[in-house]
């Protein structure tokens, strides 16, 4: 018997949903009227085929007990971590990355007065968590030592805890991991996917703290360099998939996890445009889903814009995109601009 994926499509936002879902027309994802849709894709590795809701009905006892299953975790309530909200749409979770050569602001932070400044502007801006990172993974970059990592992220660290800006810790380093939870971040953010330090699974269970999985093919040194997938989109389902049981086994029991596809991390335009397209998908695996869009190299690719920081009307259309698809938290570097555009589109959707 082949694997089946279940994918919601056909969302439906604002007053016209609620409207849909209190006439039983439409599901809520999320256990949220203002969000809904009224058909799934159903997919192999050979086939899809799109239905209506109404049509779940008809399939297989076998099929139908698997979409079943799938609906109850998308349709689920998502109980708020780590100061995200997930009765709003979507949560914002700003960058701050106190690196002298990240792809996109490296070197422009990266002291103790820019980057305190930095944070407080992003949350007054409305980001709802801030991401600090020490350490590049751009493509091309290579891993730094522990202590010089540490050493870029620890004073800022101290101050906006001090102040009480809730923090991500951006690390791949389970001492690094340690140190931040015992100064009190809130989320730890791997992008390897918790596989580069073989000690990090065990601390994310020790701490019992919120953490995001992120996948990535390889290392930031090659992860560019012609990467290739069977169905870019399934196996990284597969990936997330096996992750959780892997960490369930390890006895990491809590749901505070949050799913990152990786957007740019081992993947081509081909691959990113996919995981954009399709990124429903991963409702069905019952946790929130992060992305990472923010003047990423898809936008450069499809605008011709090289500078990223030229590249902010790319991230608030993808951003409104992302949204209207479910997805629960953005990482962005530009807050205040995405949060306009956001702001604007809701407006027009609701008046």
């Amino acid at each position: 018997m082949p694997r089946y994926y279940t994918r919601v499509c056909n969302f439906y936002y604002g007053k016209h949903s609620i409207k849909l879902v209190n006439k039983k027309k439409t599901l809520p994802l999320n256990q949220k009227k203002e969000i809904s849709f009224d058909q799934i894709e159903i997919l192999t590795r050979k086939s899809k085929k799109r239905i209506s809701i109404n049509q779940i009905k008809n399939l297989s006892k076998s099929l139908k007990k698997k979409i079943n299953f799938d609906l109850k975790k998308i349709k689920s309530k998502k109980k708020n971590f780590s100061n995200f909200n997930f009765k709003k749409l979507p949560n914002l979770l700003g960058v701050l990355n106190l690196t002298p050569d990240s792809f996109s602001d490296g070197g422009k932070f990266n002291t103790k007065k820019k980057g305190v400044d930095h944070a407080i502007n992003l949350i007054n801006d409305g980001a709802d968590l801030i991401d600090v990172g020490g350490e590049s993974t751009r493509p091309g970059s290579k891993a730094i030592s522990e202590s010089l990592e540490w050493n870029r992220i620890n004073k800022i660290l101290k101050i906006l805890i001090k102040k009480k800006i809730p923090i991500s810790l951006d690390t791949r380093k389970s001492r690094i991991m340690n140190k931040g939870i015992n100064q009190g971040v809130q989320l730890i953010n791997d992008v390897s996917g918790l596989d580069f330090d073989f000690n990090t699974i065990s601390l994310l269970k020790k701490y019992k703290i919120p953490f995001v999985i992120q996948h990535t093919k390889g290392l930031p040194e090659t992860m560019q360099k012609k990467p290739i997938y069977k169905n870019v989109l399934l196996d990284i389902y597969d990936f997330f998939e096996d992750k959780i049981k892997l960490l369930r086994s390890k006895g990491v029991k809590h749901n505070n996890i949050i799913l990152d596809p990786g957007i740019g991390f081992g993947k081509n335009l081909k691959h990113n445009m996919s995981l954009i397209q399709n990124i429903s998908i991963f409702h069905s695996l019952g946790f929130p889903i992060l992305v990472g869009n923010s003047r990423k190299s898809f936008i450069r690719d499809l605008s011709e814009k090289n500078d990223s920081k030229s590249r902010i009307g790319g991230t608030t259309a993808s951003s409104i995109y992302l949204m209207m698809q479910g997805v629960q938290i953005l990482r962005i570097h530009d807050v205040n601009e995405v949060i306009q555009g956001l702001k604007i589109f809701k407006k027009i959707m609701n008046s």
